[in-house]
């Protein structure tokens, strides 16, 4: 049985996965765990990754290979991604090699195409778009990242139209989030820099005139253990990959997250550390791509990259 692992290098977090194939070919998930890195604070927006975004990320690697070796995966068995931060800044080489020199790891800097594909076959490998299909419908997949933010107009056969934007949740709270909370100029502000930025989106939308939003892990996981906590009291089940997320209750946590600071988000229920600041921009976002493109169902899917370099894997 072979084991295999993923490390996806996000602006925001760091996330290991670690899979063993068993003999009919399904990987069994034996390890994962998503730390911040915060790679992206400070420096996306100037090109670069600052000295302690490296040694924040340097300790998080450190740690990924201690478990690495704890599961007797080889490095060689280790796919590491770097997206958005890393393949903006000026100085991603000297970042890879320090890396490389101190944990032994490999990063694969990859496009935003490229990580829009990848998103897809992990969205696909959770079968969400199998379930929006037999309704006939087509589907916008969005991945808000730290860095960049994938959309993808698809249906389980095929991707019609994807493309990634460098308008991720660090770059957005860096150039608009100057007060807690959020100001309602600065959110106007945001919505026309939408408009403005994804004009390429809303031309593809004419065409393709997605019914459903499927929301890709991250900020939409937040939006769902807010969900469950507010309606049940409880944490959605770990084993679930995909949920339904009525809009009501969407915009239930919008208004919640735009109107509280830091320590009034995180004392809501289902909040987490990692999200609790970038949320806000996010949801202005998601926000934004409801209204302007008339879209009236949400469903989220805890898988995105790492299970779509997963799925591509196997099927090599």
């Amino acid at each position: 049985m072979t084991k295999q692992a993923v490390i996806d290098l996000g602006t925001n977090t760091f996330h290991l996965m670690i899979v063993e194939r068993a003999e009919d070919g399904k990987p069994k998930t034996l390890f994962r765990e998503s730390r911040p890195a915060k790679i992206g604070k400070a420096g996306i927006n100037k090109g670069i990754i600052t000295e302690e975004a490296i040694e924040r990320a340097l300790v998080v690697l450190r740690y990924f290979r201690e478990v690495l070796t704890q599961h007797d995966v080889s490095v060689d068995q280790v796919v590491a991604m770097g997206t958005s931060a890393i393949r903006s800044a000026d100085n991603k080489d000297e970042f890879i090699k320090r890396v490389q020199q101190e944990t032994g790891l490999t990063i694969t800097v990859i496009s935003g195409d490229e990580e829009a594909a990848y998103i897809y076959q992990g969205v696909r490998a959770a079968g969400t778009l199998a379930q929006i299909d037999k309704a006939g419908s087509s589907a916008l997949v969005v991945d808000i990242g730290g860095g960049s933010v994938e959309f993808i107009l698809c249906n389980d056969q095929r991707v019609f139209w994807k493309q990634s934007f460098e308008i991720g949740g660090q770059r957005l709270m860096e150039k608009f989030m100057d007060t807690d909370p959020i100001s309602p100029t600065a959110v106007r502000r945001l919505q026309s820099y939408f408009q403005e930025q994804l004009l390429p989106l809303t031309n593809a939308i004419h065409q393709y005139q997605p019914a459903v939003l499927v929301g890709s892990s991250g900020t939409f996981d937040t939006l769902v253990d807010m969900h469950y906590m507010h309606e049940q009291g409880v944490w959605p089940p770990a084993e679930q990959v995909a949920f339904a997320l009525p809009v009501s209750e969407f915009y239930r946590s919008y208004e919640l997250l735009l109107t509280r600071d830091h320590t009034g988000r995180m004392a809501l229920p289902g909040m987490i550390e990692l999200r609790v600041d970038m949320i806000v921009v996010a949801a202005c976002l998601i926000d934004y791509v409801l209204r302007t493109f008339g879209i009236q169902e949400i469903r989220v899917s805890t898988y995105s990259l790492k299970e779509g370099v997963l799925a591509d894997l196997q099927n090599r």
